[in-house]
């Protein structure tokens, strides 16, 4: 499994991006048909930036591409991206003001992970509490119509996450791509179609 691992490494350093996750996307993109030109992106967790590099190549000058992570990162981004250091649990003024200000997003994408323990319920809990969060913010800036993309190592309580992004979106899909190395745990799930709640659902009658 080395030269597998191996292979998307250096593929990543020559290819001018800073991590190999970048291939992920780029394998969900050709899958879904997540990006086009001119769309407005959230990125969650997008240190150190591959993931935010890949979408703003496929949204361009005249789209927009906003990432978020509580790490720093030193990578150059093109003029499309704006980064910010942020704890998605614990989001600034600040930020809020610039989601509300830049939103409806037409992406919202994950790539959230927990530091890992090496104890596999632990890590499949944090990692579940990472896409929950993601997913409630999802709610709140993706636009109707728009597209939900999270990461997330699988476990017993799959469904806390899985129930909610089925009722929200017209259509929710489990994907592996040929680039996650063979022995990670994490699956993707991709949400299609949101459908943004009604404010008068949740009203008492």
């Amino acid at each position: 499994m080395k030269e597998y691992r191996d292979h998307y490494f250096l593929k990543a350093k020559r290819e001018n991006y800073p991590a190999r996750s970048v291939y992920k996307l780029k394998e969900i993109d050709k899958r879904f048909r997540v990006f086009r030109a001119g769309m407005k992106v959230l990125d969650l967790g997008a240190a150190p930036g591959s993931w935010s590099l890949g979408a703003a190549e496929r949204v361009g000058e005249k789209g927009l591409v906003l990432g978020c992570d509580i790490q720093s990162t030193q990578t150059v981004f093109p003029p499309q991206v704006t980064f910010c250091q942020e704890d998605v649990f614990n989001r600034s003024e600040a930020f809020e003001a610039a989601l509300a200000a830049t939103g409806p997003f037409d992406v919202v994408m994950s790539d959230m992970a927990p530091q890992t323990t090496g104890t596999k319920f632990t890590d499949q809990a944090r990692s579940l509490e990472l896409c929950l969060e993601a997913f409630a913010v999802a709610q709140r800036y993706l636009a109707p119509g728009g597209t939900f993309i999270v990461k997330i190592f699988m476990g017993p309580d799959i469904m806390e996450l899985l129930g909610p992004m089925r009722r929200s979106f017209s259509r929710v899909t489990a994907f592996k791509p040929q680039s996650s190395r063979a022995e990670s745990k994490e699956t993707f799930y991709v949400g299609l179609g949101f459908k943004k709640p009604n404010p008068d659902t949740n009203a008492t009658v």
